[in-house]
């Protein structure tokens, strides 16, 4: 056996001392950081098992859209809202398959889809893109009232202007032209504030000159 002089006996029977103290914490916080590891890796892979699924299920959305089939559009994209609803693609699957239910005359699934990605579509400008798009088919059904309180929210600065233009639509369609007006001058301040230069100036500068003509058609008149 080996033997140890007096100071190594003295080291050891501090170690003891000290495990004998301290030995339960140090093993439960050891297991508890080996139970997160394995379960930070257990949630990740089921993440990336949810996003191919999902990613999956969003691809049938795009192939019965492209292929207007609004009945397995809506199908897809009722998957994706129940069962991925967490995913950026159900947002995405949303607004897809809401553009063929309008075409195809289901206004009723269309707003549904909408207002869903309106709440709870993860990225910010598809919340805003839904609730601009939902105003849209409000407004063709002549829900006026309802079409503006889509638009209330401050949209991302990208919208500004569709959502200035869109007020002015709905409260020309009102025959409020005051209301109308204002909206539109909004619009065309959002746009003119955008950069003269750039590969979206030209889209711009046409995109002004429509609301131009939508302000003129107003006339003086009240």
């Amino acid at each position: 056996m080996a033997t140890y002089d007096l100071e190594e006996q003295e080291q050891l029977s501090a170690i003891k001392t000290w495990w004998q103290m301290h030995g339960n914490l140090i093993t439960t916080i050891a297991v508890v950081a080996a139970v997160a590891v394995v379960s930070y890796q257990g949630w990740q892979w089921y993440q990336r098992g949810q996003s191919a699924q999902a990613s999956a299920v969003y691809a049938a959305v795009q192939k019965a859209v492209a292929e207007k089939d609004a009945k397995k559009a809506k199908e897809a994209a009722g998957t994706l809202l129940e069962s991925y609803s967490s995913s950026s693609y159900a947002g995405m699957g949303a607004l897809l398959s809401a553009k063929v239910q309008v075409e195809a005359g289901d206004l009723k699934t269309a707003r549904a889809q909408l207002a869903w990605a309106a709440d709870n579509a993860r990225d910010p400008e598809l919340k805003d893109l839904a609730r601009l798009r939902l105003a849209a088919v409000l407004f063709d059904e002549k829900s006026y009232d309802e079409a503006l309180k889509q638009l209330e929210r401050e949209p991302l600065e990208p919208f500004a202007a569709r959502y200035a233009e869109m007020r002015g639509d709905i409260y020309a369609a009102q025959n409020k032209r005051n209301e109308a007006k204002a909206a539109y001058q909004t619009a065309i301040a959002k746009i003119a504030a955008r950069p003269k230069s750039g590969p979206e100036s030209t889209a711009n500068a046409a995109y002004g000159e429509l609301l131009q003509v939508k302000l003129e058609a107003l006339g003086d008149g009240q």
